[in-house]
């Protein structure tokens, strides 16, 4: 049985969160002397000299109307990697409590996991990229706080079994978090409408890519109430700038045109899929419900180096498990996907060539 207080680390519970001048003032005031602010103003067109809404309200009851789902189960980070980084210090005991990461998936898991010196355990995937459930069962224990599970997956592009993971949900007593970074691209329908079935569920997006706003790092949990006040006690009480909850807001009044460009990759995802698998140096491309797609090849590394040479950046991800000879290729624009095939056919024009003596 799922019990929130169980699984919350003690010291946590002590804590007695930084209460900022903001949150001690209710009302309405003209002259704030409470935060020691510059009250001349900033050097700036637009002032930012006051400190900002700690818990961003105005954000998230734009983002709740986004969504669908009430402003009090959103947690708004500096980029989902402060989401995954708050979850292990909340749940998750120094040296003592474990989590379990599914490789190969997004590598900050584990980097956030050794920071706060989580014991990791690792499940690999199978070879069709999707969830071992009696691995994941075995590998499940009392100390387990956090299972990490990315869908659709990074790098493969996939999305996970809806129906593995509602097993997971129904049946570990810790924290799921599913990292939903993708999902804007994918056929699957997001796990945030499940927040009311499912108190142990924890669902993280963010702003970085279907919205366009990597430069911001705007990131997002959506959980229970109780799960999203524990965050509030221990995120910083300034993580999210006032400028960039201004640019968020604004770009939540262009639903429509980030519509527009997810369909567009999605139709660009699909075309280059098919021109790439004609090439000879393409082995296989694996089904992608992301902005990008696994590509497996026959020489990741020269393929890779070729397209630097030609000012084109793909990711090796040669070296990750279950991934050996692959290259994940962004989704880029109808004309720099042009430009990538075409440079990747001047690769084995390059191999044909004699070299002169």
């Amino acid at each position: 049985m799922f019990n929130l207080d169980t699984l919350v680390r003690e010291n946590i519970k002590r804590l007695v969160p930084y209460s900022t001048a903001r949150d001690e003032f209710k009302g309405e005031a003209t002259i704030f002397l409470d935060a020691n602010e510059n009250n001349f103003g900033s050097p700036l067109p637009v002032n930012y000299n006051r400190y900002p809404d700690p818990l961003q309200w105005k954000l998230k009851y734009k983002m709740a109307d986004v969504k669908g789902v009430p402003p009090q189960n959103i947690f708004i980070g500096h980029g989902s990697d402060e989401a995954i980084d708050v979850l292990y210090r909340c749940f998750v005991n120094p040296g003592a409590d474990n989590v379990v990461l599914c490789p190969p998936t997004y590598g900050m898991y584990e980097v956030s996991a050794h920071i706060n010196d989580a014991v990791i355990r690792k499940v690999s995937l199978t070879e069709d990229f999707q969830l071992d459930i009696p691995a994941l069962q075995q590998a499940i224990d009392g100390n387990t706080k956090l299972i990490f599970i990315c869908s659709p997956n990074n790098p493969t592009g996939n999305s996970i079994n809806r129906s593995d993971i509602e097993l997971l949900l129904n049946n570990f007593d810790g924290i799921v978090v599913i990292d939903e970074a993708y999902i804007n691209f994918s056929r699957q329908k997001t796990f945030i409408q499940e927040l009311t079935e499912y108190p142990n569920l924890v669902v993280l997006q963010t702003m970085s890519k279907a919205w366009g706003l990597a430069g911001l790092r705007i990131g997002m949990a959506f959980a229970s109430e109780d799960i999203i006040n524990t965050f509030n006690k221990v995120k910083p009480p300034y993580n999210i700038s006032q400028a960039t909850s201004e640019l968020a807001l604004q770009a939540l009044d262009n639903v429509s045109q980030v519509n527009e460009w997810i369909r567009e990759i999605v139709i660009e995802r699909d075309l280059l899929s098919a021109a790439l698998i004609q090439l000879p140096e393409v082995l296989e491309i694996y089904p992608s419900d992301a902005s990008f797609i696994l590509v497996k090849t026959t020489d990741a590394k020269g393929i890779y180096n070729h397209l630097i040479e030609k000012g084109i950046v793909v990711r090796d991800r040669s070296k990750v498990e279950l991934c050996m000879g692959c290259l994940r290729i962004t989704i880029g624009t109808p004309a720099e996907n042009l430009h990538l095939l075409e440079v990747l056919k001047s690769f084995n024009l390059k191999k044909e060539t004699p070299v002169s003596a």
